[in-house]
């Protein structure tokens, strides 16, 4: 089984690289996990197609992103792919083609995904042409973290 890990995001656009940020961590706090051999990382800043080439014969992916949302800046939420258009109806992506948009072309295409695909969203408070993230999404980071390890943790007792 190969479980496949993306932190996705543009870091200069502010709190778009929250998904970067926090797969970073997750992979500075838990080493031996990020490394284990049935685990793939990848970090994406502009996905759009190379998306589906890191999800290409993955049996579990968990993508971690930065999210628009009706929810507080800083929060963390782990959603289906199935709930990823609604969790970012109206929205955009500031990093290309949006996770839900991707997934749904590769749907059209007949492209295979992973059987288990599942999104940390992180949701932003600021879009803008910056290199820092806003303060909630920073001291949300350790939050997602561990909500990677925990997910990652899951799928490797399912080998």
């Amino acid at each position: 089984m190969t479980i496949v890990v993306c932190g996705l995001g543009q870091p200069l656009r502010g709190d778009d690289a929250a998904g970067l940020e926090a797969v970073r961590l997750w992979q500075q706090r838990y080493p031996a996990q990020a490394r284990h051999p049935a685990v793939r990382v990848h970090l994406l800043e502009a996905p759009e197609l190379a998306l589906l080439d890191a999800l290409q014969g993955a049996r579990a992916a968990l993508l971690v992103d930065a999210a628009q949302a009706q929810a507080p800046a800083g929060s963390v939420h782990c959603l289906t792919a199935e709930r990823l258009p609604s969790f970012t109806a109206g929205t955009t992506s500031a990093h290309g083609w949006s996770p839900a948009e991707t997934i749904a072309l590769a749907r059209t295409l007949g492209r295979p995904l992973p059987p288990r695909l599942d999104i940390l969203a992180i949701v932003a408070a600021d879009f803008s042409p910056s290199p820092s993230l806003s303060l909630a999404v920073r001291d949300a980071l350790p939050q997602a973290a561990e909500a990677i390890h925990r997910w990652v943790a899951q799928r490797l007792s399912e080998l």
